[in-house]
């Protein structure tokens, strides 16, 4: 899977997930997610199960950092090491 297209799907999947009364919020790749409000703690272990679903890797204990998780960037920075195994 192409680095945009893994991008495209992070993005796709903490959109359905936002908990924020605005329908016109947005954010960006580099927008750490849970500072500004729009997700909460019990979205970050949907994201870590999303996250071993649609990149075949496994996220252990130690990886489990909210800088892992706090944006698109950091997300697909965090798999990309994991696949490369960095």
């Amino acid at each position: 899977m192409e680095h945009s297209e893994a991008a495209v799907l992070i993005r796709g999947f903490i959109g359905k997930h936002l908990v924020v009364f605005d329908d016109d919020a947005t954010f960006t790749d580099e927008d750490h997610i849970f500072q500004m409000g729009f997700v909460n703690s019990l979205f970050a272990m949907e994201m870590v199960g999303f996250v071993e679903r649609e990149f075949g890797i496994t996220v252990e204990g130690d990886d489990l950092d909210i800088a892992n998780f706090s944006s698109v960037r950091n997300i697909l920075r965090f798999v990309e090491q994991k696949r490369t195994g960095m």
